[in-house]
């Protein structure tokens, strides 16, 4: 397998966020995010960290920039941090953050590498979150101010825009379960959540249009199979629902198919959140969906989770290969979301905005060799193939991560990256499978400059 077997016109690339990369905690005028106060918090992050710092790439993103050069990474999905360019969320605008973005996106260009721009990646202004976050509807107005602020700022040199980043895990991690920021549990939190993300979702991608129609819009959401853990009827039935939650309900209202409520009962608590119009509202017309994939969910019916009554089988338990996130290895797991998603009407376009793997890296005579990671996204690719050679319009591939960074709950502990970061020193060693990347991607460079 080669990467000119996806076509010249292929995308591929590597991909980051602004609180797991950034750290340059409230420099240069930059307002706390809802991490920020979260990561703080004694026991929230298990190896008692925080974004402060991550990998530095604030200051450091020249090197990081030109590394990806050199690895002949042409397309790099990086993300804005709200908060930095409004401290407040809302009004005065933090000159500081808009030049450090012009500055970044330039230096990309000027590297013949293409910035592909997520418009958020979970780092909520702490100032909204006092106002009630994404659970007040007057967040589709101050995420309106910001899309707008940000395409102004940006959109002459940036092409490909995202919206937002994997709403169901911002909403039901943050929102719900209380594991992420910004800390809160309850239906009463997340319903509201949803319906205000979901409008976001929608209103955010045509103020994108509306500002300059040129441009390529956007959204991603994180995709796994859910399998039951047997045929017992039960089982069956809580695969389906978990199925609901993790797959349909943002995909599906975008695509004016409504919220899945009818097949998850509880989300017919949506349904006091609605206001005249919202069917219409929920619906946009993207240029592409971004599906993010790292494992399959397999589920068993369970009365401990409410609501639900599902709860997903370790990966370790079922005794089958695992990354150091206990995520089971399946790459087919790649292939079944984006048949799936290919069958959707109004899917025009699907890219890989995430996929990748956590594993216990060691730095050993200054290299990390890193085989089981070559091994996956050799795996995984295989099989994105196989759907592009069965029709599927799928159109590009973005590693999950260019370096190792902050890992949300797990803080540093766990590895994703192509680069190994020593984070005490901030030194950045390419790993065995940063070099295979950079190999799988020479040879689509030199079909590029052959056509």
């Amino acid at each position: 397998m080669h990467s000119s077997d996806f076509g010249e016109d292929f995308t591929w690339g590597v991909a980051s966020s602004a609180y797991q990369t950034e750290g340059a905690y409230l420099e240069d005028g930059k307002g706390p995010s809802i991490w920020d106060l979260f990561s703080h918090r004694e026991k929230k992050i298990k190896d008692n960290s925080n974004g402060n710092k991550a990998t530095s790439f604030y200051h450091r993103y020249i090197q990081d920039v030109i590394l990806m050069d050199f690895l002949n990474i042409r397309n790099f999905r990086f993300s804005l941090s709200w908060p930095r360019l409004l401290p407040d969320g809302v009004g005065r605008k933090n000159e500081k953050g808009i030049e450090f973005y012009n500055n970044l996106i330039d230096f990309c260009l000027e590297c013949n590498i293409e910035p592909w721009v997520t418009l958020y990646h979970w780092d909520l202004p702490q100032a909204l979150e006092e106002k009630g976050g994404w659970t007040n509807r007057d967040i589709v107005g101050w995420f309106e101010e910001y899309v707008a602020l940000c395409i102004r700022q940006f959109g002459d040199r940036v092409k490909n825009w995202m919206v937002l980043n994997e709403p169901v895990a911002f909403t039901g991690a943050g929102y719900f379960l209380g594991l992420h920021a910004p800390g809160k549990r309850g239906l009463q939190h997340f319903l509201p959540a949803v319906h205000h993300a979901a409008l976001c979702q929608s209103i955010g991608a045509r103020a994108i249009k509306s500002l300059n129609g040129a441009l390529q819009v956007g959204t991603t959401f994180s995709c796994s199979p859910v399998d039951p853990v047997d045929k017992q009827k039960h089982s069956v039935e809580a695969a389906q629902r978990a199925d609901v939650l993790s797959n349909r309900l943002f995909a599906e209202p975008l695509l004016g198919l409504g919220y899945p409520w009818q097949e998850l009962k509880v989300l017919q608590g949506l349904e006091r959140y609605m206001k005249p119009g919202d069917e219409t509202l929920l619906q946009a017309d993207l240029d592409f969906i971004g599906l993010q994939n790292y494992t399959r969910e397999v589920v068993r019916f369970s009365t401990i989770m409410p609501y639900l009554n599902a709860r997903l089988v370790k990966a370790s338990r079922r005794s089958v290969p695992h990354t150091d996130m206990d995520w089971e290895i399946y790459p087919e797991g790649i292939y079944r979301v984006l048949k799936r998603f290919h069958q959707y009407k109004g899917v025009k376009k699907i890219i890989i905005t995430e996929n990748g793997a956590a594993f216990p890296d060691k730095l050993e005579d200054g290299h990390v060799h890193d085989v089981d990671r070559i091994s996956f996204f050799e795996q995984y690719l295989a099989q994105v193939l196989r759907a592009q050679q069965e029709g599927v319009n799928v159109a590009g591939y973005f590693a999950w991560s260019f370096t190792d960074n902050f890992e949300w709950a797990e803080g540093y502990s766990k590895r994703f990256g192509l680069v190994y970061v020593d984070y005490p020193s901030q030194r950045r060693i390419v790993k065995s499978s940063g070099f295979w990347f950079q190999h799988f991607l020479q040879n689509h460079q030199q079909l590029k400059k052959v056509v």
